[in-house]
């Protein structure tokens, strides 16, 4: 009987690590389930992450597009300014050197009526282009102005 207890343990202990083997391998399906699921999160999560980043940039571009057109509008108002700038400096730069001529000629006593009516054309000139200037700046204000008021007007 030795031999078939032998033969007995033996077989049991086969079958203890076949039962073994067979959790080893089960666990690892079981796990792959938990595994599979997490992945799915982790796709999930990735998903609302790219989602995220495509709102963002999405956003992103939309103020960097009207930060240029911003930009692009204030360079255009800038050059405008600059140039009304530079017409006051001429026509003050003919303004003084006209009143200078006409302060000279009064001095000596010779009223010049061409001289006195270019000294009142130098300084309506000069008084139109300082009116375009204040013009300009106004109408900077305005279109500063306006995207606000039109943002309160519909809040």
């Amino acid at each position: 009987m030795t031999d078939g207890s032998e033969l007995e343990r033996r077989i049991h202990a086969a079958l203890d690590r076949i039962a073994a083997a067979g959790d080893a391998l089960a666990a690892p399906a079981e796990g792959g389930g938990d595994l599979a699921a997490a992945l799915e999160a982790e796709r999930a999560a990735n998903a609302q992450l790219e989602e995220r980043v495509r709102a963002i940039r999405d956003r992103q571009e939309t103020v960097v597009g009207r930060l240029e057109r911003e930009v692009a509008d204030l360079k255009a108002a800038l050059a405008v300014r600059d140039a009304t700038v530079q017409k006051v400096r001429r026509m003050n730069g003919l303004l003084r050197k006209t009143n200078r001529a006409l302060r000279a000629a009064n001095a000596a006593n010779v009223g010049d009526a061409d001289l006195i009516n270019s000294a009142l054309e130098a300084e309506v000139q000069a008084l139109r282009a300082l009116q375009e200037t204040d013009r300009s700046e106004l109408d900077e204000i305005i279109a500063t102005l306006e995207p606000v008021v039109r943002e309160v007007r519909h809040a």
